[in-house]
């Protein structure tokens, strides 16, 4: 089982207004982790989700919603704190800006005592989003990865600034989790807010200089791009779609990637790469992503809808 840490969530996306005083919201599941997970158990591979879990009745919405989607919940850290909310909005092009109401919540509460110890059925961990920058969460995550470094780790930084808009924060708490990472996967906007200024193929090679196998930048709509510490480069371009909006593009592309790689023994697939075969893999998760955005919200594809 490939188990997933951080956050999970309630978005509201705003469907109407009729003055300041009235609003029509629609809520759905998400966060940045929650989706991954749920992309994994969709692209047929065990997945688990390790979270802080409310009993409130949003946190039971979350916890339905795994089980019918065969996510398994049993590194889930029940408490008492509530859910946390986001506030979203889409611009004219569907791209998606957040307000997050997470102060004290279930997922950013998360100590490194609440941690419980994993089993020989968890064979690798991904991280990202505010769990790695909002405290306490970032701490236990932070520890939970330097203690699971003999397992396979992704990461993909996710930045949030609306949760911690610190760049400075998220640059140290990367700078200590990226040399832990196997793979990290960035987005081009990420890495211009943490990095401004610097190309893609110089932030990979940063990044692959700390020790990761596998960098993955993601420009939306126009490539992604993939170098290997063996020296490998390949690139996909995402087929063209009618863009409905981009909520959960990225983290489908995450999934998808991990998909391919958790085949057989993701360290095995990695040291086996040629550049063709990093070419397949970026234009599997780049079409998965695709599916993504035709859809409304964080509508993750299934197996049959890709082809490798």
């Amino acid at each position: 089982m490939f188990l997933v840490c951080g956050e999970a969530l309630f978005d509201f996306f705003l469907e109407s207004e009729a003055g300041p005083a009235a609003a029509t919201y629609a809520a759905r599941a998400g966060g940045s982790p929650f989706n991954v997970a749920i992309g994994l158990a969709r692209l047929g591979q065990p997945a688990g989700l390790l979270t802080g879990m409310s009993s409130d009745l949003l946190g039971e919405r979350l916890a339905r919603v795994l089980a019918d989607e065969g996510v398994s919940t049993a590194y889930a850290i029940p408490t008492d704190r509530p859910t946390t909310l986001s506030l979203v909005g889409l611009d004219t092009h569907g791209v998606p800006a957040y307000q997050f109401y997470d102060n004290g919540s279930a997922d950013t509460g998360v100590t490194t005592a609440d941690l419980p110890a994993l089993g020989p059925e968890v064979t690798g961990l991904h991280f990202g989003s505010y769990s790695l920058a909002a405290t306490p969460v970032a701490d236990a995550m932070a520890a939970l990865a330097a203690a699971n470094r003999d397992r396979f780790i992704s990461v993909d930084p996710n930045v949030r600034p609306t949760v911690e808009g610190d760049m400075d924060v998220w640059r140290a708490r990367l700078a200590a989790l990226f040399p832990l990472a196997d793979v990290v996967k960035i987005s081009a906007e990420d890495h211009e807010l943490l990095w401004p200024g610097r190309s893609s193929e110089a932030v990979a090679a940063d990044i692959l200089g700390q020790g990761a196998r596998l960098v993955v930048v993601t420009q939306g709509g126009e490539a992604a791009l993939g170098w290997t510490a063996s020296g490998l480069h390949a690139r996909a371009q995402p087929p063209r779609v009618t863009v409905v909006d981009t909520v959960g593009a990225g983290d489908t592309f995450q999934a998808a990637l991990l998909a391919r790689l958790l085949r057989g023994d993701p360290m095995a697939a990695l040291a086996g790469l040629d550049a063709a075969g990093l070419a397949a893999i970026l234009g599997y998760a780049a079409r998965a992503a695709a599916i993504t955005c035709s859809r409304r919200g964080a509508d993750l594809p299934r197996a049959a809808e890709l082809t490798d």
